[in-house]
């Protein structure tokens, strides 16, 4: 039975943030401001990748807050607030780097850390939670994108190796100079019902018949790494399978709930950034005697978007608090669906606002609100789309929906 609309999701917490959160957040954004803040715009136009930038952050500490410390993490001083933290710094002053961190740690490292072998540990995280090598995570295929379960790359253990046969789309982190493994899904056997076993297996950079094709010409995410992936009689070694076989999808399905919240917090860093600059051009743009800010129509539409920001940032943390807190996992993937569907459709929102602010000039590439207008579309899509997350907010709400 659906449970009543008025029923809790679960114990009441608080989800405000430490003031050692809040002092993290200061440092992150210093680093964005003064590392990256400066170069975005030239990154942008340039579809560059910016290496030395990664490994910057690296040494700052962003890929490991939620890595251990035998493997150079934070540890007990990390966490998945921390996480979102980052990401939404980092995003408010550019959506490329927030989702290279975005998946660098929610998409590359969290599955080895969560699934893997302590030889798969040490082999691979010590250098993804450096930033020295990022890691991909490949689910998405030409026929398979919200049908995870559609996957048709195939694995065949063969003489104790697995033969990858395959394709993989839109994998971000999979091609770059940097790109040491990436970890996909592929169907490994039949179940007894018929249903594919789909498993996890690692396939690092420069395995022959793997291959990282040309990148794409996106419309937004300029500066961020993403390709196709082809397998053609790829060989790994049998031990580079992560996780159980057979649990690959349902490994995948975990990895996507934090990754939901992650998108959540770079949602939230979209919209901080709108704000901002709304604020600033509003009290700088002067039309008929004053400036445009005094006029309710402009105004009206800033205060909109502090609404959407109060209420994106809340529903981010609960999710993330709830994640650190080790709330039962359907509570958590309740949270984490209803924080991607708002956040994601409220920065786009936000960035359309923010261009209509602007005027003329919100239209001209010289802006930087022009480039966040054209990287918020994929928020609502990536990560499971808009679609999917009202299927699984009806779902936990008791709703047989298909």
């Amino acid at each position: 039975m659906p449970r009543a609309a008025s029923e809790p999701y679960g114990r009441s917490m608080t989800f405000e943030l430490s003031e050692d959160h809040e002092q993290f957040r200061r440092t992150v954004r210093d680093f964005a401001e003064k590392e990256i803040a400066p170069h975005a715009a030239q990154w942008d136009r340039d579809h560059h990748f910016p290496v030395e930038v990664v490994h910057k952050m690296g040494q700052l500490g962003l890929f490991g807050l939620t890595a251990p410390e035998e493997y150079g993490g934070a540890g007990e001083d990390g966490d998945f607030t921390s996480l979102c933290v980052a990401i939404e710094e980092i995003g408010r002053i550019d959506q490329s780097m927030g989702i290279t961190l975005q998946a660098a740690v929610g998409l590359g490292i969290n599955p080895i850390l969560t699934y893997g072998t302590d030889e798969q540990k040490e082999k691979w995280l010590p250098q993804l939670v450096a930033g020295d090598k990022l890691a991909g995570f490949g689910l998405t295929e030409p026929g398979a994108g919200s049908d995870a379960g559609a996957t048709r790359t195939r694995a065949e253990l063969q003489d104790d190796e697995w033969v990858v046969n395959g394709s993989k789309q839109f994998i971000t982190n999979s091609g770059s100079d940097i790109t040491s493994v990436v970890t996909i899904t592929a169907r490994t056997g039949e179940r007894e019902d018929g249903r594919p076993e789909i498993s996890t297996i690692m396939v690092p950079s420069g395995t022959p018949g793997f291959t990282a094709e040309k990148a794409y010409d996106k419309l937004g995410w300029h500066a961020s790494d993403t390709h196709p992936l082809s397998f053609q009689d790829a060989r790994v070694p049998a031990d580079n399978l992560l996780g159980e076989r057979g649990r690959g999808y349902a490994q995948f399905l975990a990895t996507l709930d934090d990754g939901r919240v992650a998108i959540s917090a770079l949602s939230v860093g979209c919209i901080q950034a709108c704000l901002d600059m709304s604020l600033q051009y509003a009290g700088e743009r002067q039309t008929f005697g004053g400036p445009i800010g005094r006029k309710q129509g402009v105004a009206f539409q800033i205060a909109d978007l502090e609404v959407m920001l109060h209420a994106s940032r809340g529903l981010t943390y609960r999710a993330a608090a709830l994640k650190d807190a080790g709330a039962p996992y359907k509570q958590f993937k309740q949270a984490a669906a209803v924080a991607k569907l708002y956040c994601t459709e409220s920065a786009v929102t936000a960035t359309r606002i923010a261009t209509q602010v602007f005027g003329g000039y919100g239209f001209m590439e010289e802006y930087p609100v022009a480039r966040f207008y054209r990287d918020a579309k994929v928020l609502e899509i990536g990560e499971g789309t808009s679609e999917v997350q009202r299927m699984l907010i009806a779902r936990g709400l008791g709703l047989p929906v298909e």
